[in-house]
């Protein structure tokens, strides 16, 4: 067992972790993620019953049942900056005996499905549809601070795209995306998922600056290896991916795709797509 200082993991007084306000009791193996704190009670209003309310900062948690079903519903905010603070205190919550600060010799694995908004970087995949997401590259920085390996998918993105940096790749969890994934719903799509650290030149938005990195969004359009494309962007599915394989928890990031970037289409009603998206995996999800 390792014993972890008490400014490595970082408790408040009442023996709770320190960002998310949480005890290993407050959550269920299975949480849902989402970025805008408002959304939280957008899921949990469709809970037969909640039994936990915490609220700091950008983190906002509700506890409850879904049937007999147990579920989490946690806020991260917006960027993998809040992604890396999320996953390793619910990871400690459930893998660290927090009194003694000692790992447990027996690991205990979470089911976590971020619900978030996205933007489709192909025409065929329109306004209104849903990514699920089998992998996430990373052009943030967090990758750079983690073990992760250079991937052939990103060695092919570098090459392709001549970026001044390197992304990295994880993968979804096989598990949930068999479970989620409706095949038989044109709406769905496979996703390649880009990262990006920022929403404006990050993400090929230019408003008053020219971006350093020129064209992105018809790299990332033009982008084919081994017949994947890139699919849609967004600000945290390959930091969940990454924590998912680093932590060994199952993960898996869902998209209601709000913009077409390519046809410059924004969802009439992103509100109520998304929340569409929400009672579909609640349909699904006591099934875990």
């Amino acid at each position: 067992m390792q014993t972890i200082s008490e400014t490595d993991l970082i408790l408040n007084p009442d023996g709770s972790i320190y960002h998310l306000n949480l005890r290993p009791e407050d959550i269920a193996n299975t949480i849902i993620t989402v970025g805008d704190p408002d959304r939280v009670e957008v899921v949990s209003k469709y809970f037969d019953k909640v039994e936990k309310k915490v609220s700091k900062r950008e983190f906002v948690t509700h506890t409850g049942y879904l049937g007999s079903t147990r579920i989490t519903v946690i806020s991260s905010g917006i960027g993998t900056d809040n992604v890396e603070i999320l996953m390793n205190e619910l990871d400690a919550l459930v893998n660290v005996d927090l009194p003694t600060r000692t790992t447990k010799q027996e690991h205990t694995s979470l089911n976590i499905i971020r619900i978030g908004t996205s933007g489709s970087l192909q025409e065929s995949i329109p306004v209104d549809s849903y990514v699920v997401s089998k992998r996430g590259i990373g052009f943030d920085a967090l990758g750079h601070f983690y073990p992760t390996s250079i991937s052939p998918f990103s060695e092919a993105i570098q090459a392709q795209m001549n970026l001044d940096f390197l992304s990295y790749t994880s993968s979804g969890s096989q598990k949930l995306y068999d479970l989620l994934f409706d095949d038989k719903n044109p709406l769905y799509f496979e996703g390649n998922t880009v990262t990006c650290p920022g929403f404006y030149a990050p993400q090929g938005r230019v408003l008053r600056y020219n971006p350093k990195q020129g064209n992105l969004l018809q790299k990332f359009n033009q982008f084919s290896f081994q017949g994947n494309v890139l699919t849609n962007l967004e600000m945290e599915t390959a930091g969940y991916y990454l924590f998912g394989e680093l932590l060994g928890h199952e993960v898996l990031s869902m998209s209601a795709i709000v913009a077409s970037r390519m046809t410059h289409q924004f969802s009439k009603n992103p509100e109520k797509h998304t929340e569409s998206l929400i009672q579909q995996v609640l349909e699904k999800i006591t099934r875990l």
